[in-house]
This record gives C-alpha cells, structure tokens and sequence, in this order.
C-alpha cells in the first residue's frame, strides 16, 4: 500500500501543500500548517497489526525501522526514500519506572519518559530527523536549499547541528547570548554549525530567524515548521507502546514554545482514530512562573492570549514569552480536557533535586513538570491511584552548572533543601570515619 502526506492549513483544511515545499503558514490565512495523513489508507492494516509492525521493528537492525520515528514511517513521512533518511536511531528511549520518587510522594504509578536519553541528549532529535530526511530529499530533487537556520534556546540547534552535519547541509544556529548552558552551547560549534549569539532573548532570536528564511535557499528549523511535530509525536506513541499498549491516566510535559504540546496530542489522535487506544489521557502543561503566557491565558479559558517578557529561569529551554504553537496547544489541551501548571524557581530546582535522591538525574525542565506534578497532587487535579507519565525532555548532564550550583546553595530565588555538598577534610582515617558516623548510613 502507498501512503501519504500533506501540508494543511489549521484554519481551512481545504487548503493543502506538499511537505516538499518551502512553506510554513498557510499562504492565503497566515496559519501554521499540520501534516495530514490518509488514515482511511493506513486503516488498511488492523489495530493489532500495527502494533505487531511496531513492537517487531523497536529493536530491528533493517535501517531506518530500528529508529523509534522511522519505525513508524507510514504514519510520520511515507513519502521520504529511505536513501534520504538521516537517523541515529534516535528514540526508544526508557520508560523509567520512578518508584521510589511515586511512593514519597503518595503516587506508586509514577513514571518518566527520559527522552534525554537520545543522540543530542533531548527529545529535539525526534523531530529534527524528519525536517533533515526531507531536507535532504528536496535537495535531492533539485530545490536550491544552501542552509537550514533556526533560533534556539539550547536543545533544538545541537539536534538541528548534528543532522545538518549528518545529512552534509550547513547549519546556521541563533542563540541568546548568555542565556544557553556551556554543554549546549558547545554541541553545535563541535558540529560545524555557524553560531550566532545575539545580544537578545530567545524571542528575539526567533524574529530574526523568520526574517533570515524568507529567503527560500534557507529553512526554517524551528517547531512552527510542523515536520518537526511529525517526528516528536512518536513519543506519545512509544510511552502507550511501552506501557504494553495501556493508557495512562496523566502524560505531564514542561512547555515552552508549544510544539511539544501539539505534537504529543498529534501522536495519540491518530493512535485513536486507527484504533490503537480507546481513549485519551489526560494532557498537564507544566511552565515556570517566570515565563508562564500559557498558564496566563489558561486562567482565563483561552479567552485571551497575552505575550508576556519572559523573565530569566532555571529552565532555560521554555524561557519563552511568544510561544509560536500557542494555536496548536490550546486546541489539544481543549480535546485532552488538559490542564496547564505554573511553578516557582525554588520548586523547580527542589523538585528535581528530590527526584534526583531516588536515582534520576533531572533537567531543570524536568524538574519544572516533577513541580507541577506536587501542585496538582496536592489540588486533588491528580488522584493518588491514577497512572502517571512525566516527560522528562533533556539530559541532566547538559544542565551540570545548575545541578552544581543547586548543592553549593547559589541558585538565586532557590533554598536548597536537598542539597549534598561533599565534604572536604584533611586525609585522615578518624576524619573519615566521624564524617561517615555523622552521616548516620545504617
């Protein structure tokens, strides 16, 4: 069977374009555009069947079905030949089982989706293999694309800078000044990639970087482009695939530009409509309280939408005043009866710090949705007997200067309540002994 896919527009769905074009809006509305695929075609093959297609291709050898997106192919980009796919067999990743955490906190069925763990070390890879793969087949073709550019607050341009190098295209990459971790910082340098740091805010970044790729021979890597979603939606997909095809209660997920949020409920619509699951879970956006628009206009039922100025967080990656996805977001937070979350810096930091003591190793935007976890434990959103899945987006790892800083207590607006600071003493048995002592191990 052929399958296939398409560009349309959010707001008139009779307008539609190839994914092989050099488009991101909606050319007579202005909307952002989704990719749509033939589920009538893909009902070809049963419920069952899909999931035998699935499980079979996780851990497959055959290139490109043993990545987690590309062994979904004929529901994320049918029409890219596999000779164009650029894939580091991102994806599958643990499904963590945070026991020990979920009983400290009242909360046995307690889980966390650790998409860090994955080539660039966040969930960005999943959807910057798609936007490569196809990429790379429209130069293939012939369309005179010289770069591919996006403004990034981390994450984003280290996934974007290795497939770029992987695929052979330049990569031109706007960072915040300042405002990026040193890890993240250096991935996209170590791949070849043109960094540009900019006196200015992510937001800032993001306006010029549309200006940049109205010139067709540069494209537009950021997640308005919605190829990217079509990769990120697997991740809904594999925590239900890893969860034995069983749903859960609550999928909670930090967020920032939106694009997360829109993919994740892109991913388990179509796992309904063919039959996969029976119904939705419930979908919690977690934001930190200094760049918190989404919560802000969730307070006022979507009525109202206020760009805010994103003040500086821990949380660096949804440091985001103008989310691009807002659109996208609300309408699957209105169709998954969602509900959206703000916490502090202190909770954040502490939050993962706590989770961290139980063998994680959290991102401070993961630690952003452990947060919103707690309030909406306590709130009674969340009942003690429900399944949970957290998304944990990045790698601890990438944040190292802000675990450090947890446990010397230096993170402003932050009382570190967890913290573990080694003990420097002079090189003495005794020493050694009346520190351990004084740690009261049994």
């Amino acid at each position: 069977m052929t399958y296939s896919c398409w560009y349309e527009c959010i707001h008139d769905r009779s307008t539609r374009y190839s994914i092989f074009d050099v488009i991101y809006r909606c050319k007579n509305c202005d909307g952002l555009l989704e990719v749509e695929h033939d589920i009538e075609a893909l009902k070809d093959h049963s419920a069952e069947e899909w999931k035998q297609f699935f499980d079979q291709r996780a851990h497959s050898k055959a290139f490109p079905y043993g990545s987690g997106v590309w062994g979904k192919k004929e529901w994320i980009a049918p029409s890219v030949r596999d000779e164009n796919i650029v894939s580091m067999y991102e994806g599958n990743t643990n499904l963590f089982n945070a026991r020990l955490f979920g009983q400290q906190i009242g909360l046995p069925d307690l889980w966390v989706k650790l998409c860090g763990n994955s080539h660039t070390g966040s969930f960005k890879d999943l959807g910057m293999t798609v936007l490569v793969s196809v990429v790379k087949q429209m130069i293939a073709e012939g369309k005179p694309i010289h770069a591919i550019a996006c403004a990034s607050t981390g994450d984003t341009s280290a996934a974007l800078a290795a497939y770029a190098a992987a695929a052979e295209i330049p990569a031109v990459i706007l960072l915040p000044r300042a405002k990026v971790s040193t890890a993240q910082l250096i991935q996209p340098i170590a791949n070849g990639a043109t960094v540009l740091s900019l006196d200015t805010d992510f937001d800032g970044c993001m306006k010029i970087v549309q200006e940049l790729t109205e010139d067709p021979t540069i494209y537009l890597a950021n997640s308005m482009n919605s190829l990217r979603i079509e990769g990120q939606k697997t991740v809904g997909i594999e925590i239900i695939q890893q969860l034995d095809w069983q749903v859960p209660d609550w999928i909670i997920l930090p967020a920032g530009n939106l694009g997360n949020v829109s993919a994740l409920g892109k991913g388990l619509l179509m796992m309904k409509a063919l039959g996969l699951i029976s119904h939705l879970p419930r979908i919690a956006c977690a934001q930190a309280a200094n760049a918190n628009p989404l919560y802000l206009s969730f307070k006022k039922d979507y009525n109202e939408f206020q760009p805010v100025k994103a003040k500086k967080t821990l949380a660096s990656a949804i440091q985001i005043g103008n989310p691009v996805s807002y659109d996208r977001a609300v309408r699957i937070l209105k169709a998954f009866d969602g509900v959206v979350e703000q916490v502090s810096e202190d909770e954040l930091a502490n939050a993962a710090a706590r989770a961290d003591r139980t063998g994680l190793y959290c991102c401070p935007h993961t630690g952003v949705a452990l947060g919103a976890l707690l309030r909406l434990l306590e709130k009674g959103f969340i009942k003690k007997d429900e399944r949970v899945v957290v998304i944990s987006t990045a790698h601890g790892l990438k944040f190292s200067d802000f675990k450090v800083q947890y446990h010397q207590s230096r993170l402003e607006e932050v009382t570190s309540r967890f913290d573990n600071p080694p003990l420097e003493l002079p090189a003495s048995y005794d020493a050694v002994v009346k520190a351990i002592d004084s740690k009261k191990l049994s």
